[in-house]
């Protein structure tokens, strides 16, 4: 039985390269326009450059580039894709 894989967020991402979306936390209006730019379940996300001390990322997926505050991030669920350069 495999241990638990670690809580993932979307600002984790610079750590684990890749993921795919578990969900996004939230019912306002900012959840809900990040699931109309595509962060639905299932969805692989790449990390791109995050800006120096820490500052935002840009992220891609569906194609498109996006660049979201590490607050905004943290609402988002991930899991690492193994073999993909990020955890499994």
């Amino acid at each position: 039985m495999n241990p638990p894989s670690p809580e993932l967020t979307l600002a984790d991402l610079p750590r684990v390269l890749v993921g795919k979306v578990l969900s996004v936390e939230g019912s306002g209006k900012f959840s809900e326009r990040l699931r109309e730019l595509g962060f639905c379940l299932g969805t692989e996300v790449r990390f791109e450059r995050q800006a120096p001390w820490g500052g935002p990322i840009i992220v891609s997926l569906r194609g498109y580039r996006l660049c979201l505050r590490l607050s905004e991030a943290k609402l988002i669920r991930i899991e690492g894709m193994a073999g993909l350069g990020g955890i499994g």
